[in-house]
């Protein structure tokens, strides 16, 4: 892992994960702590509720841009039959056996999702070729990820608004402005907390599972012959008989297992086994009910029905109420989209590829609830202006797509370092199931390059931004700790010549650095100016580690230098919030109990030079120099007491 940190302390460790995934724990953990019924059948009910959004609302439009987008189907009877037939068996490889059944066992310390798998990964895995090669796709898929997040809560909620030109023509010009005022709402709500609101989010995706899926039963009573769409010999027909069309189907058959990353994502909050019983039990079967209801409305009523078959399942007088239910669930597929943007930026933050940014906790309890309002405002502007610039959601599916098979192509070459370097399964069953895998999401890909023209460069230029910006800063702030560690002084040369000559003054020193060895630089600069030493002074370096959460009884590590000076190292998981003042409460081995007024906090603040022998070319050490300037303080990341802080520059060459 890249280093995060400044000479004020922060960056993680290249310490290894402290446990390879074995594809046993979450499973014992979740029995642990959620043993009886009562409490899984809770868990099941938050996934349907924060899991399951994304995926939950494709049904609004996924079937339909097959026929209708930018590469419409003939809509012939066994063409219906084979995109039903595909989404079909695309849920089952892709989500139940890719996700739900292999990927999902790779928990790092209980968490999911890419930046944890990758740093799972680079903490296992010890050639160096590999690992430097695996943390750059990483971190492409959680660059991809941003532009997924921009395009996802834009298509839901204008998909879902978009019932109301169905149930009235006249209502058409509205429905703009409506998706505009509640995206602005979704955004501005951020910063109070989702907390209270999250509690309804179970209740409100399961009634709308459950009116998904009668609307399907409905249409599929009356047309029963759809349900020889499960044989996947009509998948195979269609690519048979109309090859080109079908390839380029794809494109939009892919949307119906959009957020299927999120469930491995969001596995630390709910445990495998409530997210598989969700799935397999509930979700899936609706979804699939739906997607069969709404081919038999189109064996029924052909054309009439191809400009909404979501809402043209239901009746009349049911449609508004429809659009009511279709339009909350899209809210709670935006809201989980958003929280697993702070979420990620949190644990790039963490893990080095980000500079400091302000996090706010909005739940004492949840220690997952967090808001980042640089993200959040980031974002607000960016889907607003796909609203506005693409201005339905046929457009917007033009968008979508290839960010989330890029990082699903991705998260491919991550299981096959997993299945070989780390679980070392038999290559007679791991090479023709990563062959499967590989066929079915290099398809995917492939067909959704072809809606690059028509809006699939967006999610692919913020990607490439975004990925520019990450390892710029992780480039960086090795090479500016390489040159200060360069320069630095033998911690004992500095004692022994210091310890005697400068006077001593009462009370304790912190000096904040980035790596635990050589005289930080605030600590040189302080006694140049100032030429006095504390009684008891501190070098504190805080290692985030590649694992999600350190326990409190592993969280420091003490040496005695001798003469009143201690090196300290604070060690946190990359889940985990850093608290100086907390942990130092805890350090009881260096003499008296720290108290936080008479213990004064020294930060060193660099500032970037031109360098004869540069590191990286000179743009990115202007970008890296920005994101610097506009990286949060030190002082309230780490939670210093702000009367307590001085801060020192000190100039660098990179």
């Amino acid at each position: 892992m890249g280093d995060s940190g400044s000479d004020q302390g922060t960056g993680p460790g290249a310490l290894p994960a402290e446990r390879a995934a074995t594809g046993g724990t979450v499973a014992d953990e979740t029995a642990g702590h959620h043993g009886h019924e009562s409490a899984t059948l809770k868990l099941v009910i938050g996934a349907i509720g924060i899991v399951f959004g994304d995926i939950g609302t494709s049904p609004l439009y996924a079937f339909r841009e097959t026929f209708a987008g930018h590469h419409p189907l003939a809509l012939r009877p066994d063409h219906i039959l084979g995109v039903i037939s595909l989404m079909f068996w695309s849920m089952m490889l892709v989500v139940t056996l890719k996700y739900v059944s292999i990927i999902m066992r790779a928990d790092n310390k209980g968490e999911g999702g890419s930046l944890a798998l990758l740093a799972l990964i680079s903490g296992q895995t010890k050639t160096k070729r590999w690992t430097s090669g695996i943390v750059l796709l990483g971190v492409f898929a959680t660059a991809l990820f941003y532009g997924d997040s921009m395009i996802t809560p834009a298509v839901s909620v204008l998909s879902a608004v978009e019932g109301l030109a169905v149930y009235n023509p006249a209502l058409t010009p509205l429905i703009i402005p409506a998706a505009v005022c509640i995206l602005l709402g979704l955004f501005w709500i951020q910063s109070a907390g989702t907390n209270r609101v999250a509690t309804l989010f179970g209740p409100i995706m399961l009634t709308y599972f459950a009116v998904i899926a009668t609307l399907g039963v409905l249409s599929i009573w009356q047309t029963p012959g759809i349900l020889v769409a499960f044989n996947p010999y009509w998948a195979f027909m269609f690519f048979v008989s109309s090859p080109l069309p079908a390839f380029l189907a794809l494109g939009a058959v892919v949307l119906a297992v959009t957020g299927a990353e999120a469930l491995y994502a969001d596995m630390g909050h709910f445990g495998r086994n409530p997210i598989r019983i969700s799935w397999l039990f509930f979700v899936l079967p609706a979804l699939m009910l739906n997607y069969l209801g709404q081919g038999a409305l189109l064996f029924r009523e052909g054309a009439e029905a191809l400009s909404s078959p979501f809402y043209n399942l239901a009746p009349q007088w049911f449609q508004l109420p429809l659009i009511g239910i279709a339009t909350l669930a899209a809210i709670i597929a935006s809201q989980a989209v958003i929280s697993g943007a702070f979420s990620v930026t949190q644990q790039a933050i963490q893990l080095g590829f980000m500079p400091r940014l302000r996090i706010a906790h909005t739940s004492a309890s949840t220690a997952g609830q967090i808001y980042i309002p640089t993200i959040n405002w980031a974002l607000m502007v960016m889907v607003i202006a796909l609203v506005l610039t693409f201005r339905t959601s046929s457009n917007l599916t033009a968008a979508y797509g290839i960010a989330v098979t890029g990082a699903m192509f991705i998260d491919n070459v991550l299981l096959t370092v997993l299945l070989f370097r780390l679980w070392q399964w038999n290559r007679w069953w791991a090479v023709p199931l990563l062959g499967i895998f590989y066929i079915v999401d290099g398809a995917y890909l492939a067909a959704n390059l072809t809606k690059i023209p028509y809006g699939g460069w967006f999610p692919l230029f913020i990607g490439f931004i975004v990925f520019t910006l990450l390892t710029t800063w992780s480039r960086g702030r090795k090479l500016m700790i390489e040159r200060m560690r360069e320069s630095a002084m033998p911690i004992p040369v500095f004692i022994a010549s210091a310890a005697n000559s400068a006077a001593r003054v009462s009370g304790t020193a912190v000096f904040m650095t980035s790596t635990p060895e050589g005289v930080p630089h605030a600590l040189l600069h302080n006694l140049k100016h100032n030429k006095v030493l504390h009684e008891r002074v501190v070098l504190l370096t805080v290692k985030i580690l590649s694992v999600p959460a350190v326990p409190e009884e592993q969280r420091a590590k003490l040496e005695d230098l001798g003469r009143g000076f201690f090196r300290l190292v604070l060690h946190y998981g990359f889940m985990q919030e850093p608290d100086v003042p907390a942990a130092l409460k805890n350090v009881t081995q260096c003499g008296q109990a720290f108290k936080m007024m008479e213990t004064s906090f020294f930060l060193a603040r660099q500032t970037l030079l031109p360098s004869a022998r540069p590191g990286m070319p000179i743009w990115r050490e202007k970008i890296f120099a920005w994101m610097l300037r506009n990286a949060e303080s030190a002082m309230e990341f780490f939670r210093l007491p702000t009367n307590r802080v001085v801060e020192l520059g000190s100039q660098v060459e990179i």
